[in-house]
């Protein structure tokens, strides 16, 4: 072999297989991984991995990039995690196909579900499109760091079909529910990944209603489903409250069977069905044994709110006095909140009434914690606010109140909505380990004012690989494979999440020692200076994407290689005849 494009020296390769790591050299040339051993070709560029990890880039299937898309080039804050592949579109919500007089229906909705500030949508979405196919060709124009993939959410295209009926959640006629399904096949043939849609009733628009897809009628799932069976090709992505349990999974099974594609869905431990979780994961099984496509995505860590005078949510919204300073700018606020005779005022109200969720939260000091540097993500009950007070004698309402406004009144607070009820994660390693579920829900891009989970597959490593102490452990094959080769499969991309020659050139290289998250901050770079938490990452040593090199050391290197992936893409020849 002669001189190829990239060679990474002497690393630690964990190729994504789930085979055991070791060290090898990895040539990369024309985009493409061409050898993994000892390579004796020299590379116009190099990179000396000794003592370094060599992974796959990770594939992130639940992101919700579909307006950033449009005008950032840079798909942070999961490029800067050592994503490479990230799949949009999910939860029903996006903003093609859509008619000129729905615009702002679909940013209300988008703002409701994905908290994603309705200002920055309308300052930055061009709405080039109308179909789902000029929606992909506007995003193809734009280059990116890493390669973006979407899905057809049912969202927009019940309003496209429906207009203002289906926005208020009417049933749609046989007529609606054939184009539809027409739409749906179009959009599948023209690029989409899939078909996303969410039944539950926590997603809402910024007016409060249920979303347009609530309580879709069965026939209307089974035509879409029709569709991606005519198109040959697609998966398909749920979110639902499983209220009715057993219809709701009898509906999932039935969409599989009828489509001949593969679905995913959300699955969480909440609070308030605290053993739903195992009841879903006993019919996942059932219906795999039963030979049914069927997965579930779930999240490494607590679903977890950031509570901060900076963010959308924290205990002190709904307090009068609060509400009257609300609109200040954060300087202005925090000086006014250190007034004593203020503080003392605002601990002594009630919150308001009309707000039971937000209210909740305030009395939720058992499961309110300081984050911390670095960011603790499993903590014990005793590092609670509420164990903190009890210790103390002080009051709880005053230690958040102290927390929240200092440092300028940039501080956080941390509060696992999910996924923590016994206050540890030892139920979310049950469902990990378990073969029919998927690593996913980092919801990227997306809850930009109150929750920051994009960071997870950086978590994976730290915690779960080196760092757990309230635990067991997993090991660094298995969690790599799972968010590499295991979630690149579920969507059908056969190309990549595997370092191997003829693969697709997306790799990590990673000081393992060294990586460590930083906390969450808040930062304004969102069209009109709208507001986004960013969390970075120490120790990402190189992110690479289709052979160049998109970060060093977390720096942005200026290049572009991503590209905007239409379709399932089929595994290179070498690895086909495997």
């Amino acid at each position: 072999m002669g001189q190829v494009d990239l060679v990474i020296r002497g690393g630690t390769v964990v190729d994504g297989s789930g085979g055991a790591p070791r060290i090898a050299d990895v040539a990369i040339d024309k985009g493409l991984i061409v050898e993994v051993g000892h390579v004796s070709a020299q590379g116009r560029e190099e990179i000396d991995a000794t003592g370094l990890l060599v992974t796959p880039g990770w594939v992130d299937i639940h992101t919700h990039y579909d307006g950033q898309v449009t005008w950032d080039r840079r798909m942070t804050p999961s490029s800067i995690h050592g994503s490479t592949t990230v799949i949009m579109g999910n939860c029903g919500v996006g903003f093609a196909p859509v008619r000129k007089t729905d615009h702002d229906t679909l940013i209300r909705l988008m703002e409701g579900v994905e908290d994603i500030p309705g200002a920055a949508l309308h300052e930055g979405l061009s709405w080039e499109w109308e179909s789902f196919a000029d929606y992909l060709d506007a995003i193809e124009k734009v280059p990116h760091d890493i390669d973006v993939v979407t899905q057809v959410p049912h969202g927009a295209l019940r309003v496209y079909v429906m207009g203002e009926r289906g926005a208020k959640r009417e049933p749609a006629t046989e007529a609606e529910i054939a184009e539809m399904k027409r739409l749906t096949r179009d959009a599948i043939k023209a690029g989409a990944i899939g078909f996303s849609t969410t039944r539950t009733m926590v997603h809402r628009t910024a007016d409060g209603d249920l979303t347009p897809t609530v309580g879709a009628a069965d026939a209307e799932m089974i035509a879409i489903a029709e569709g991606l069976r005519e198109a040959g090709a697609g998966v398909l992505q749920w979110v639902s409250d499983f209220r009715e349990f057993e219809h709701e999974f009898d509906l999932v099974e039935k969409l599989v069977e009828v489509s001949g594609r593969p679905l995913s869905f959300s699955m969480v431990q909440a609070d308030v069905v605290p053993n739903q979780w195992r009841d879903l994961m006993a019919r996942l099984d059932k219906a795999a044994d039963a030979g049914l496509p069927i997965k579930a995505q779930v999240q490494g860590r607590p679903v977890g709110l950031m509570l901060g005078l900076q963010g959308s949510v924290h205990p002190f919204v709904t307090r009068p006095s609060y509400q009257k300073i609300a609109h200040l700018p954060l300087a202005e606020r925090v000086a006014i909140m250190l007034e004593p005779v203020f503080r003392e005022k605002l601990l002594a109200e009630a919150p308001e009434a009309g707000h039971p969720f937000v209210n909740s939260l305030a009395g939720a000091y058992h499961k309110m914690f300081d984050l911390g540097d670095p960011p603790n993500y499993e903590p014990a009950p005793e590092e609670s606010i509420a164990a903190r007070a009890k210790a103390t004698g002080e009051n709880p309402d005053a230690i958040v109140y102290d927390i929240l406004t200092a440092n300028g009144g940039t501080g956080f607070l941390f509060f696992p909505l999910h996924n923590y009820t016994e206050f540890n994660l030892d139920n979310t390693l049950t469902m990990m380990r378990n073969p029919n579920t998927l690593f996913g829900l980092s919801d990227g891009g997306a809850h930009v004012g109150a929750i920051c989970d994009v960071s997870v597959p950086t978590y994976m490593l730290t915690h779960w690989c080196r760092d757990r102490t309230r635990g067991e452990r997993l090991d660094l094959p298995f969690v790599v494979k799972s968010q590499t080769r295991d979630t690149a499969e579920a969507v059908g991309l056969l190309d990549r999440g595997l370092i191997a020659p003829g693969m697709k050139a997306d790799v990590n290289v990673i000081d393992f020692e060294r990586l460590q998250l930083r906390p969450p901050h808040m930062v304004y770079d969102l069209p009109s200076g709208a507001r986004r938490l960013m969390q970075e990452a120490d120790g990402y040593v190189a992110t690479i994407c289709s052979g160049e090199v998109i970060y060093r050391n977390g720096e942005h290197t200026g290049a572009l290689p991503g590209k905007l992936v239409r379709g399932h893409k089929a595994a290179p020849v070498s690895r086909a005849a495997e």
